[in-house]
């Protein structure tokens, strides 16, 4: 994809050359929020632009340049581009802006629909918030339009159609799972007999899967089987981690509103967290039924080894 740059936008003529007026090389809305949303859960940085950390503005210039826009690189400047969008008719793409500092416009995300945008907060790193949030609601400025991402056609044949199926291009499968952390434990993997009844010694991770097992950090479900192409939730991650590292309770645990004594999971969590692993996903949750992303699962590792 052409990279385009963006120009400011003037009351003038300067309008008929707006970026967006070539549509045929704008992205579709699920790549673009494929794209946001794989950054979720990379954490905040002022001034930062790269996923060790991201501000605001850091986040909305790197997920279009993904995509092959280029933008300013401060909020300022991304308000002063493209065309005003009335928030009735916010389109996902879209960036949204506020005024947090009591000073005019100085935060913005990308809506992605449903009244929701991602972006880059400093309190949670980029996640997902509602317009709808009297915090945000209160602080909301206006809407830009930077480029239009059509919808993608739909598959007319019932049989082409996946409503249920995981995007692996954003969530962690159990099989990546067990391959990041065998490497990241320096396992052995040339044993690939796994005794799950749902692994073969051909697959691609077996040798991880294996070692994993072997090691006792993963275990299987009531009928023997790996379930290697399943996603892996945050509260079942927080119990692999906790035995892949061999984590230990420390004195600052955070409790969480979602992950009550009497859960199964509540253990493991709060030693990933007294570990700082891992601080929730904001507003006192810890997202225990939420599946694990692959920028979490590298950020989990990361944290985790050291």
């Amino acid at each position: 994809m052409k990279k385009r740059w963006l120009l400011p936008v003037f009351a003038s003529l300067m309008l008929l050359a707006s970026p967006f007026t070539n549509d045929a090389e704008a992205a579709t809305n699920k790549e673009l929020t494929t794209t946001a949303y794989k950054y979720i859960g990379v954490p905040y940085s002022y001034g930062g632009t790269t996923t060790n950390g991201f501000d605001c503005s850091g986040f909305t210039q790197r997920v279009f340049s993904d995509l092959g826009i280029n933008l300013g690189r401060t909020t300022s400047a991304q308000y002063s581009t493209g065309n005003a969008v009335s928030k009735s008719n916010l389109a996902v793409g879209d960036l949204v802006f506020f005024n947090t500092s009591g000073r005019g416009v100085s935060h913005v995300g990308i809506f992605v629909g449903n009244g929701q945008f991602v972006h880059s907060s400093s309190s949670k790193g980029v996640t997902v918030s509602k317009l709808s949030e009297s915090y945000w609601a209160n602080r909301y400025l206006g809407a830009k339009q930077i480029a239009k991402f059509p919808a993608e056609v739909v598959a007319k044949k019932v049989e082409e159609v996946k409503s249920v199926a995981i995007d692996f291009s954003i969530y962690a499968s159990r099989a990546e799972v067990a391959n990041q952390l065998a490497k990241a434990l320096n396992l052995d993997t040339s044993d690939t007999t796994s005794t799950f009844s749902d692994v073969k010694s051909s697959d691609k991770y077996a040798g991880a899967i294996t070692a994993l097992q072997n090691a006792g950090i993963f275990q299987g479900d009531e009928n023997a089987k790996f379930n290697s192409n399943s996603p892996i939730t945050r509260a079942e991650m927080s119990k692999v981690l906790v035995l892949a590292f061999d984590l230990t309770l420390q004195d600052n645990t955070i409790q969480f509103t979602d992950v009550k004594k009497g859960n199964w999971a509540y253990d493991y969590v709060n030693n990933l967290a007294s570990n700082k692993v891992t601080l929730g996903i904001g507003n006192g949750a810890f997202g225990a039924k939420d599946n694990v992303t692959l920028t979490q699962l590298d950020l989990f590792i990361e944290r985790a080894m050291n």
